[in-house]
């Protein structure tokens, strides 16, 4: 196929189409009626000689040919948008544009919920799409899947090829249940590691609260092990599991009756929450302002 005779407007209805896996959803992203959605995917198809997405129950599934255009075809779409971009003031009040951030879930509550409520006031068009931290977050920054990632210095590998900038710094705290009569209004070591312990990771990662625990060499005997920071302490109620989770994040459970707050009887280095960027987003004017507004955030939350 010539690319003279292909509309290249048809690569965004694509992008939308794929993400979504649903004509409908893809329409609505796009704002644009059901009926104009399936006429592009008709011509999506024709052009590209594939169905693209298949039926598969009650739901559409890619084909073997769509999924292997996915990742190359949102990469050109970034490097499209960004030399766009390039050039261009920014003026938050009227730019429609939405930006991607990689986050886990104790970043997306503490930081970027805060961001989201100010950017509804003074970037009305301009939306943030949240996606989970992966192992893949420094070739998602690499490639331009992503605008910013969110994540602690610490675990970060030494010389990365990125700009970075730390946001806040974080310590951590014990949580167990209200009702848990075994421990008081203070925890001592030896119930740091007799106590039934719930673990919080992140992902398929130990918390840094548990590395620092084993650089201590201070067992724990783990009752159950939660993915999320976020959901870890309401696990707690009922039971005389603790936890150990961020300070910010302890905070907004300080009104909830369930809950009981320590201090760890041993010190534990705190973390540094980094933002971190590839340097070819630097010069583009939204993203500066984007940086901006995180900074702005973040000075909030500290």
């Amino acid at each position: 196929m010539e690319l003279a005779s292909f509309d290249l407007n048809l690569l965004v209805a694509l992008d939308a189409l794929l993400a979504e896996q649903s004509v409908s959803r893809a329409a609505e992203r796009l704002h644009i009626g059901q009926p104009a959605m399936s006429a592009t995917l008709a011509r999506l198809r024709s052009s590209l000689g594939d169905p693209l997405l298949v039926r598969a129950g009650r739901n559409l599934q890619m084909t073997a040919f769509a999924a292997s255009l996915q990742e190359p075809l949102s990469e050109i779409l970034s490097e499209v948008e960004r030399l766009l971009h390039s050039g261009a003031a920014f003026d938050p009040e009227t730019a429609r544009r939405s930006f991607t951030i990689l986050a886990n879930d104790y970043a997306s509550l503490i930081l970027l919920r805060q961001l989201i409520e100010r950017l509804e006031n003074i970037a009305p068009s301009v939306s943030v799409r949240v996606a989970p931290v992966d192992d893949g977050l420094m070739e998602q920054l690499r490639r331009g899947l992503a605008d910013l990632a969110i994540y602690p210095a610490e675990m970060l590998p030494t010389n990365i090829p990125f700009q970075s900038e730390t946001l806040f710094e974080e310590d951590f705290v014990c949580v167990t249940d209200s009702a848990n009569d075994v421990v008081g209004e203070t925890i001592t070591v030896e119930q740091l590691s007799s106590l039934p312990y719930l673990a919080a990771n992140q992902g398929l990662l130990a918390s840094l609260a548990d590395q620092r625990l084993d650089e201590a060499h201070i067992p724990r005997n783990v009752a159950m092990v939660a993915q999320s920071f976020v959901v870890a302490p309401f696990l707690l109620p009922g039971t005389r599991m603790f936890t150990i989770i961020q300070r910010r994040l302890a905070q907004l459970l300080m009104s909830d009756a369930h809950f009981k707050i320590l201090e760890l009887p041993l010190p534990i280095v705190s973390v540094h929450e980094q933002m971190i960027w590839s340097p070819r987003r630097g010069a583009d004017p939204g993203h500066t302002w984007l940086r901006e507004q995180m900074r702005i955030t973040a000075a909030l939350v500290s």
